[in-house]
């Protein structure tokens, strides 16, 4: 089985212009960019044929070969990283099984996390796009409400029927819960973590079908595949003591430099 992980990678973020090259410093004071360490978080990864960096601009392309990435240049046209990555798969040729789409902005993200969905993806034929979720303890989801209280747009959460087939995402928190949780107590809500596997003849017609009215609405690029009436499998993460949050905005710069320096990651 051929598995291709793709990092899409865009310099004019709405949110965080130039966000990729933000350097992040680690545990023992190096600091390295934000691409850089997403690129380290992939390599991590068993079983993968191939990584590359996808992107539309040439300071990423040149900070990438840098550190010695392979880099495919894509469009500007490309509206989210699902349609970079199939860009990118049709500029490489195709010939995998499996296109792993693991976003710039998550470098927290474990090895394992994407280990488990390329497996579960495999063993569920009728499933054609799958991606982490990730129980959150008390501590998570205080940071969620904090950033929605603040106006800021934080983590994603995801619901899922029992068959672990999506209902939604939303960068609202759902499910509401009105309990309190202590910091390491399990919540209900599920932290929806940024990464994809798709297989790639439903990668290949995402940029075929419309943006829909909630995709539009929440600036999810995963609710094109749920408004189409595709099957997004759910897959259950743990994170293994591990801390995992996105760099979606600079005030979580901080936050993740901390989680680095308290996991001990260089």
């Amino acid at each position: 089985m051929g598995v291709l992980v793709v990092i899409p990678a865009r310099f004019a973020s709405s949110r965080y212009p130039g966000k990729p090259l933000v350097e992040l410093r680690g545990a023992n004071g190096d600091a390295r960019s934000l691409i850089h360490r997403s690129w380290d978080a992939a390599m991590a990864v068993q079983g993968v044929d191939r990584v590359v960096v996808a992107t539309d601009d040439e300071r990423i392309k040149t900070a990438a070969e840098g550190f010695g990435a392979e880099v495919v240049m894509t469009s500007e046209a490309c509206q989210n990283g699902t349609e970079r990555c199939a860009e990118a798969l049709d500029a490489l040729g195709g010939g995998y099984d499996i296109v792993v789409n693991l976003q710039g902005d998550a470098p927290l993200t474990p090895a394992w996390f994407v280990e488990d969905l390329v497996r579960d993806l495999a063993a569920h034929p009728v499933a054609e796009v799958a991606t982490p979720v990730l129980r959150t303890e008390g501590r998570t989801l205080r940071g969620f409400l904090e950033d929605r209280l603040a106006g800021r747009v934080g983590g994603t959460t995801a619901v899922f029927g029992a068959d672990r087939n999506a209902l939604y995402f939303s960068k609202e928190v759902i499910p509401y819960t009105g309990q309190t949780y202590t910091d390491d107590a399990d919540t209900p809500v599920f932290h929806h973590v940024g990464v994809y596997a798709y297989r790639p003849s439903a990668l290949a017609a995402y940029p075929r079908w419309p943006t829909g009215p909630l995709e539009k609405l929440e600036g999810l690029e995963q609710l094109r595949f749920l408004e189409q009436g595709r099957h997004v499998l759910c897959v259950e993460v743990e994170a293994r003591g591990r801390q995992f949050w996105e760099l979606n905005n600079p005030e979580d710069v901080p936050r993740i430099e901390t989680m680095l320096q308290e996991m001990g990651v260089a």
